[in-house]
C-alpha cells in the first residue's frame, strides 16, 4: 500500500532498484533490460561489444562493455557498479552462448578442436556468471537481493554441443551453493532452463527450417519460445512475490525436456 503523504512518482522512485544484466544488448538478456526499466528501474547492460550495448535503446540504460570471462575486466565492471550503484539488487546473468559467433581453433588435431570446444564453452557460459557473481555479491542488496542465471535444456538432455551442455550444467551446483550461502542475507538464486528460443544470435544464423520444425514439435505448445517468454520469467523470479523461492531451476521450453 502507497503512503497516504506518499505520491505515485515519490513511492516509484523510492522502489527502483539496480538492475546488472550481462548479455543485455541482444535477444533474452535486451528483452529482460527491457521489461525491468518499464518499471522505472535503474539498468546496466553488459556485453563485449560496445556497439551493440550502445544500440540497444534500453530507456534510461547505462552500458559498460567488457569481457566478463577476464578476471581484471570484471574488476573494472566491480568498480563502475560502485561508482554508479552502490547496491545491485538484481544480477542476471545472460552472456554466454555455443561459440557460433567466435573464430574456430586453426588445428586439424582432433584433441585441440576438443579443447578449443570446451574452454571456449565454459569461458562464456560459466565463467562469465561465475566471475561476475563473486565481484559482485557483497554488493548485493540484503535483504531482497537476486541472483538469476541463465542455462538451458542442454543441461538436462545432453543435446546440440556437448561442451554447451556442460557449461549450463556447471551453473546448477553453484546456483544451489549460492542460494545456501547467500539465502542467510536474504538474497535468493535461482536459474531459468530455456528450449529453443528463437530471434536471438545463439545460432549465428546456423537454424534451418527443419531442425526448427523439429524443435518446435518436441513442444507440447506447438511454438517456439520468445525472448520475452525467458524475460518475463525472470522478471517475476526477482520480484516481491518470489521472495520464497530459490535454489530452484525453472524450465521455460514448452515442456520440451519431458520429449514426446
Amino acid at each position: 500500500m502507497i503512503p497516504p503523504t506518499a505520491t505515485l512518482t515519490s513511492y516509484a522512485l523510492v522502489m527502483a532498484r539496480n538492475v546488472v544484466i550481462s548479455g543485455g544488448g541482444t535477444g533474452i538478456g535486451l528483452a529482460t533490460a527491457q521489461l525491468f526499466a518499464a518499471d522505472g528501474d535503474q539498468v546496466l547492460l553488459l556485453g563485449r561489444r560496445a556497439e551493440v550495448l550502445e544500440r540497444a535503446g534500453v530507456p534510461g540504460a547505462l552500458t559498460c562493455a567488457a569481457d566478463l570471462s577476464r578476471p581484471r575486466a570484471v574488476r573494472g565492471v566491480e568498480r563502475f557498479v560502485a561508482a554508479e550503484f552502490g547496491t545491485v539488487d538484481v544480477l542476471i546473468h545472460s552472456a554466454g552462448g555455443a561459440g557460433h559467433l567466435e573464430p574456430e581453433v586453426d588445428s586439424d588435431e582432433p584433441l585441440d578442436v576438443v579443447l578449443h570446444s570446451w574452454t571456449l564453452n565454459f569461458g562464456l557460459n560459466t565463467l562469465t556468471a561465475a566471475l561476475l557473481t563473486e565481484a559482485l555479491k557483497d554488493r548485493l542488496a540484503d535483504p531482497g537481493g537476486r541472483v538469476l542465471f541463465i542455462s538451458s535444456i542442454a543441461a538436462f538432455r545432453g543435446s546440440g554441443s556437448v561442451a554447451y551442455a556442460g557449461s549450463k550444467a556447471a551453473l546448477h551446483p553453484y546456483a544451489h551453493a549460492l542460494a545456501r550461502q547467500l539465502g542467510p542475507r536474504g538474497i535468493t538464486v535461482n536459474v531459468v532452463a530455456p528450449g529453443y528460443v528463437e530471434d536471438t544470435e545463439f545460432f549465428g544464423g546456423a537454424m534451418d527450417e527443419a531442425r526448427r520444425e523439429r524443435l518446435v514439435a518436441e513442444t507440447s505448445t506447438g511454438r517456439a519460445a520468445t525472448p520475452g517468454d525467458v524475460a518475463a520469467t525472470l522478471h517475476w523470479l526477482a520480484s516481491h512475490a518470489a521472495g520464497h523461492i530459490t535454489s530452484q531451476i525453472i524450465q521455460v521450453n514448452g515442456g520440451a525436456e519431458r520429449g514426446h
